[in-house]
């Protein structure tokens, strides 16, 4: 069943930084005015057919926001056979979600406005009907990015590992622009979809010579873990077994932060956000206020959205999101 939207708007009084970065909220309105409807549909037939699409999309938004040269649409070009492309790199491969959505929304903008919508900027308002289809809230989202005609395989080094501790991961949130508020906030899409056994299995086996599974962990929660992620006869576990986030995967809640408090953060990277003062008490603070958390994320997403963005005369409208024009 899909989630009712609520369709509400954080709005943003950011209209100079937005100017000054090319980016302008209804840029499309005298271009392609059907564009932001257009993804919205195939975001909600796709979130119809497949609750998994929505985190999906949004993730993928921030990866090509983290990697290349920001919010560029990079992401979604495939590999060749002389290069290995973003999503072909380690923190993606098969753990990508949603391409399909943006190549369906993109070819019917082409028909519509040929040349004109951006793949970049369809993945950034794919991400906004992402968290809406979800129940969380939606904001507006300033347009006019271009695509860029460069993906490496090795520039996704860029994106925060499941297994940081907290300076790596605030690190690699400064070295985008974004504060440690940012970090906790964004950290928060980890309430949706779902994550492959081989991004925490290192806390569950051999954490340490002195601990067989990280202390921080919650010993139940851990007890399910290793049922749902089995060690294979050869001493693996399956890199195709997932597990949901938590225990409202489809749902754009706080339940995130409260599992954070009673030690049943997924991700390393996710269990230590408790480990200062600062964090903890973001933590605690959207545990049990979820509109203040819902109203920053979307902040925060939009924040995001802007960064290493091509404008202007910069990179190129791909005709097809997968390939670079000839």
């Amino acid at each position: 069943m899909v989630v009712p939207i609520a369709v509400v708007f954080v709005l943003l009084y950011m209209s100079s930084q937005i100017e000054a970065q090319g980016l302008q909220v209804g840029f499309y309105e005298n271009k392609c005015n059907d564009a932001e409807p257009i993804v919205r549909q195939e975001v909600e037939k796709a979130f119809a057919r497949d609750k998994g699409i929505a985190p999906g999309l949004i993730r993928m938004h921030f990866h090509d926001c983290f990697a290349g040269e920001g919010c560029e649409g990079s992401i979604l070009i495939d590999s060749t056979p002389n290069n290995v492309a973003e999503k072909d790199g380690p923190p993606n491969g098969i753990s990508l979600r949603g391409a399909e959505v943006i190549d369906s929304a993109k070819a019917k903008l082409e028909s519509r406005c040929k040349g004109v919508v951006s793949c970049a900027d369809i993945l950034a308002f794919a991400a906004r009907d992402a968290t809406l289809v979800t129940g969380g809230i939606g904001w507006e989202v300033p347009a006019g990015r271009r695509d860029s005609r460069v993906s490496m395989a090795s520039q996704t080094l860029d994106i925060p590992a499941p297994f940081f501790d907290l300076e790596q991961t605030t690190q690699s949130f400064a070295n985008k622009g974004l504060s440690q508020e940012d970090m906790v906030t964004l950290s928060g899409a980890h309430t949706i979809g779902r994550s492959h056994c081989t991004s925490f299995s290192n806390r569950l086996h051999n954490f340490s010579p002195i601990a067989s599974q990280d202390p921080t962990l919650d010993p139940l929660y851990a007890a399910k873990l290793k049922h749902q992620c089995p060690v294979g006869p050869q001493g693996a576990i399956d890199p195709n077994l997932v597990v949901p986030m938590n225990f409202s995967p489809a749902f754009m809640d706080t339940s995130y932060y409260k599992d954070i408090l009673f030690k049943r953060g997924l991700f390393t990277s996710d269990q230590t956000l408790i480990t200062s003062p600062e964090t903890a008490s973001a933590v605690r603070l959207y545990a049990f206020n979820t509109i203040l958390w819902q109203k920053d994320f979307a902040k925060a997403m939009a924040k995001m959205s802007k960064i290493g963005v091509l404008t202007g005369s910069d990179g190129e409208i791909r005709t097809n999101c997968r390939v670079i024009n000839p």
